[in-house]
């Protein structure tokens, strides 16, 4: 375990009490180990959201996706 000293504002120090009583955590770093965990859920993984496949789907749908056998295929594509 990674332990840092973090300077935080008195808004930000609010704000993390407020997340630490609303979801029953122990303390202020079991607080910020929350907000970093919905934070990658909502921005970083995207392509895990259920939003995500469905837009994926729609685009193939569409035909804006090509299937390609080979790898090999897929290079004479794209030096074309």
């Amino acid at each position: 375990m990674i332990q840092a000293m973090v300077k935080l504002g008195e808004y930000e120090d609010r704000v993390l009490t407020i997340i630490k009583g609303k979801f029953g955590l122990r303390n202020k770093s079991d607080a910020i180990n929350f907000v970093i965990k919905q934070y990658e859920q909502e921005l970083l993984e995207p392509e895990l959201r259920p939003e995500y496949v469905v837009k994926i789907k729609g685009l193939e749908q569409k035909g804006n996706f090509s299937h390609f056998k080979s790898l090999d295929a897929l290079r004479k594509e794209l030096d074309a």
